[in-house]
Formats: C-alpha cells, sequence, structure tokens
C-alpha cells in the first residue's frame, strides 16, 4: 500500500477485500481521538427530510412563471445571444439548467455515500472508521432529500453530466485514501458547500433556501475530516508526494472550471428550446474570456474560487502551480482572508434552528469548535 502516502495513523488504511486486517485483536486498541469532537456533535446537526417539522417538500412553486434559480446566474442569459430570447424561452432555460445542476449535486451526494461506506472498509483506525459510517448516514439523508426536491419540481433528475461522472468514478473506485480524500471531502466537499451558499442567497424558492441550509450542517463536518487529513499529512511529504498530490489536485480543478458543466452538456436542453448549441458556443466563448472568470470569481461564493481557497488554506498549492491559479483568483486575497470557508456562519445559524427542534439547544454553542 506504499501508493497511499499516508503519515498519520488516523488515516492508516487496507485493501478493500483484507478483512483480516480489520479484525487483528491489536487494531482494537488504536483509536486516534481526532475525529472524537465530530462524531460527538453528530446528533446536535440531525435532520429527517421526511420529517415536516425540518422541510416542507410539498410547498408550491410556479415553474411556468418562476425560476429556481435568478436569470443572473445562468451564463448563457449573460451573452448577446439571449437578446433574441422571449421571457418564457429564459423561464424554460434557466429551470431547465437548474434541474441539471441540482441532479448533478445529487449525483455527487451519491458519490460521496458510496465513497464514505468505501472508506469504512479500508481505514484501519476505529475513530476514523466511526467518522466515516457517521457521514455515509448523513451522506444517505442528503440523497433523499435532493431525490425528494427534485421529484416535487421535475419529476425526476437529469443524468449525471459525462464530465463529472468519470470523476465521481475515479473517487469511488479509487483505493487510494489521499484521493479519496483530497478529492472528495475536500474538492467536492468545497465545491458542494460554494454551490449551496450561492444557492442559500440567491434562490427563488424557499425551500430549496432551507434545504441547502441543512445539508450545510453536515457539510461543514465533512469538510473538516479533509482539513484534519492535510493538516496531518501535507507537512510531513516529501518533495516528490507533494507533487504528485498537488498535481493530481490542479487536474481535478482545471476538468471542473473549464468541463464539468459546459454547453455541450447542455446540447439537449437547448435543442428542446429551438437553440443551436454550436451558436451557445460561439457567444459564450466570446462573453466569457479569463478576464470575465477572474471577474465572477471575486465573489466569495463562486464555486471554483471556494476550491481555490481550499486547496491554498491546505497547503496544497505551492510555487510551482500558484501561477494557474493566479490566472483566476487573487491568491494574496485569499491568503489574507484566513481559515473561515464559506457557508460556515450558514451552518451554523442552521444548527441553531435543529437544536430547537431537536431539543438540544446549547450542546454545541460553537459548530466551527466542534469540527476541529
Amino acid at each position: 500500500m506504499s501508493k497511499q502516502i499516508t503519515k498519520n495513523a488516523a488515516y492508516d488504511a487496507v485493501a478493500p477485500d483484507d478483512f483480516a486486517a480489520m479484525i487483528e485483536i491489536d487494531r482494537y486498541g488504536d483509536r486516534s481521538q481526532a475525529f472524537d469532537k465530530m462524531i460527538s456533535a453528530t446528533h446536535d446537526h440531525f435532520w429527517d427530510p421526511l420529517d415536516t417539522r425540518y422541510i416542507d417538500f410539498s410547498q408550491p412553486f410556479d415553474m411556468e412563471k418562476n425560476t429556481i434559480l435568478p436569470f443572473d446566474m445562468i451564463m448563457e442569459l449573460q451573452t448577446p445571444l439571449a437578446d433574441s430570447w422571449d421571457e418564457q424561452t429564459k423561464i424554460k432555460l434557466t429551470n431547465g439548467i437548474g434541474q441539471m445542476f441540482l441532479s448533478n449535486i445529487l449525483h455527487g451526494e451519491q458519490a460521496a455515500l458510496s465513497l464514505s461506506a468505501s472508506l469504512v472498509h479500508i481505514l484501519k483506525d476505529q475513530g476514523a472508521a466511526e467518522y466515516a459510517s457517521n457521514q455515509a448516514r448523513e451522506e444517505a439523508r442528503h440523497v433523499t432529500a435532493f431525490a425528494m426536491y427534485i421529484k416535487e419540481r421535475w419529476g425526476k433528475p437529469a443524468p449525471c453530466t459525462k464530465v463529472l461522472g468519470d470523476l465521481l468514478t475515479e473517487l469511488v473506485q479509487s483505493d487510494l485514501v489521499y484521493k479519496k480524500i483530497v478529492g472528495m471531502q475536500m474538492l467536492i466537499e468545497g465545491l458542494a458547500m460554494g454551490a449551496f451558499a450561492t444557492l442559500f442567497k440567491y434562490s427563488n424558492d424557499p425551500v430549496l433556501r432551507r434545504l441547502t441550509q441543512l445539508v450545510m450542517t453536515d457539510e461543514a463536518f465533512h469538510h473538516k475530516f479533509g482539513k484534519i487529513w492535510a493538516d496531518r499529512t501535507i507537512p510531513h511529504l516529501d518533495a516528490e508526494e507533494h507533487n504528485v498530490v498537488e498535481d493530481w489536485s490542479q487536474q481535478v480543478f482545471q476538468t471542473v472550471l473549464f468541463n464539468m458543466f459546459g454547453p455541450d452538456e447542455k446540447a439537449e436542453l437547448y435543442a428542446s428550446l429551438g437553440i443551436d448549441v454550436e451558436d451557445v458556443k460561439v457567444a459564450m466563448a466570446s462573453a466569457f474570456t479569463d478576464d470575465k472568470r477572474r471577474e465572477r470569481m471575486r465573489s466569495a461564493t463562486n464555486i471554483m474560487r471556494v476550491l481555490c481557497k481550499t486547496l491554498l488554506n491546505a497547503n496544497i498549492i505551492t510555487d510551482r502551480t500558484i501561477g494557474f491559479y493566479s490566472t483566476f483568483v487573487d491568491m494574496e486575497e485569499l491568503r489574507a482572508e484566513g481559515g473561515e470557508m464559506v457557508g460556515d456562519a450558514i451552518a451554523e445559524e442552521g444548527i441553531q434552528f435543529l437544536q430547537m427542534i431537536n431539543g438540544g439547544e446549547g450542546r454545541t454553542p460553537n459548530m466551527t469548535a466542534a469540527a476541529e
């Protein structure tokens, strides 16, 4: 298992089929305390998507007249091409893209569920395995919740886009702990926190705003699991090992930035509205230059900016690769912001709401401290 790049006993791993290692008697005497606060705080952010006290998916929303996402979140509507579209076309396009976007979030939650379960099979430390099993339970309710929301609004999900599907498959099926944790617990969870913070702030649907806040109360902890790995691993990597992690992380970032939700992925939706995908490509290539991308990434909730900050705070980005990220984000500005992540405050407010319902008010007054 030399490929694991493991530097801390809490993240020691075995092959997925090596169950004999999991029942070695000495293993039961070892347990890291690194995750105990997160495990103990699990009840403070419990919620049930089937219980209307937490969220009521049956609340109506007229999608013929209103959009789930605001128009200014839709890149196609920021091009001159949109000037020729009537209001109904814009509404249908926006809600169609909303269906695809939220369906991809659903698929990402399923990947997080499968990946968490896979960690239970390979992490030798009992504390790490217990945390991963808790996360699997939380990801399962996210799958249920987003499936219920999408069913209520659109009837069924859209297929996973190819680029995201390929990335999620790689993460779930990999037996390398660093890929699972950097890829899912840091990058995908960081991507999700940025997306949820944006949806919470800007969505026109109050049900979606409530859903994203509830999910964020869990995701903030999941992201911390990756942060603990980075704190205990990155400083101890030799140059070759660091290069492996750094280069792979940049590859994932670049794939997500340029390919995850491009015009080709939406060609079928365009066709249903009489829009030529090639016309969209030309319009978007002209409208969204590197300078325009950089301008959009100045928003604190921009999902790619959140990914940059995640990698920078974890010391995964060095002078070798910082030039690439600097093309799009002011890295000195990110450094000056410190360690607080977008969505932490939203999640803390959500936990206070959950504590009132769950009757546990005051048990964990500060979510961030509990997740350290």
